[in-house]
């Protein structure tokens, strides 16, 4: 199926089904992707050749300019985003300079519309990087990825390029103090003659289990909305599920968000 990529270090603002009127920034190349995980329900398709795409990353003077001109004719125009979202194509954590970049778009921020958020969207791979955690602990919804809570559904639900453990992931979530959102993806499926669910009972006891643990502000859930990448035949969860899955953490006291 076909998937696409941002073609710009600033896209939008656009409409997100989470955000609300979202300005995205896009710290990776704009004709590849570059992530360490390679989930299989991944828009932006498969990522390749990672190691030699990272030369590719834009700088983050010219992030700034980017930004900067950005918000200026935004602020012309009175549209004022509700928020500033790095996400992109693939892990926007893993650009060398994004604590920096983070602070510049802090005081973008601050200067043009600050009533926005800044918020980023992560995979959770880096956070034991103390200058990755002290950048995403600064903005105001750092929302990471938590698929499930099993090491077997992860290696196969986000076919990791690093080593996960699930146990120790978790921990480190929790070491968030609850300043983060956890993003979730339940869908359903086959990829490679293995079957992939997520929202089995063990795999919901599981992953509530985590989530009560980590005790995060927020709990995104979401499925597939756009093209996957070719090879994996999934399905979307119904919206009915979902909301059954978000009464189940709503009954631990955490605020959820049901995207279908």
């Amino acid at each position: 199926m076909a998937t696409f990529l941002f073609d710009k270090i600033i896209f939008g603002p656009v409409k997100s089904r989470r955000l609300g009127v979202s300005l995205g920034i896009n710290l990776l190349p704009t004709k590849k992707k570059i992530c360490n995980f390679n989930c299989i329900y991944c828009e932006c398709g498969w990522t390749q050749n990672l190691d030699k795409a990272v030369s590719q990353l834009p700088g983050r003077q010219e992030v700034y300019e980017a930004l900067d001109h950005k918000l200026s004719a935004m602020k012309e125009k009175n549209q004022a985003p509700d928020v500033i979202t790095y996400a992109g194509n693939g892990e926007p954590t893993l650009h060398p300079d994004f604590p920096g970049i983070i602070d510049d778009s802090i005081f973008l921020r601050n200067k043009f519309f600050p009533k926005a958020k800044i918020a980023v969207l992560s995979n959770a791979t880096t956070i034991d990087n103390p200058l990755i955690k002290s950048a995403l602990l600064k903005v105001d919804m750092n929302i990471l990825k938590l698929d499930s809570a099993f090491d077997s559904t992860i290696k196969l639900h986000n076919q990791p390029r690093v080593n996960i453990n699930a146990e120790e992931l978790i921990d480190k979530l929790a070491g968030f103090g609850g300043k983060l959102i956890i993003q979730t993806l339940f869908l359903r499926g086959t990829y490679n003659g293995s079957v992939i669910d997520n929202t089995t009972p063990a795999e919901i006891n599981a992953w509530l289990k985590a989530v009560e643990r980590i005790k995060p502000s927020e709990v995104m859930i979401y499925t597939i909305s756009r093209d996957t990448p070719e090879g994996a035949q999934l399905n979307k969860v119904p919206v009915k599920e979902l909301k059954g899955i978000a009464e189940l953490v709503g009954k631990l006291g955490i605020k959820t968000q049901v995207s279908g």
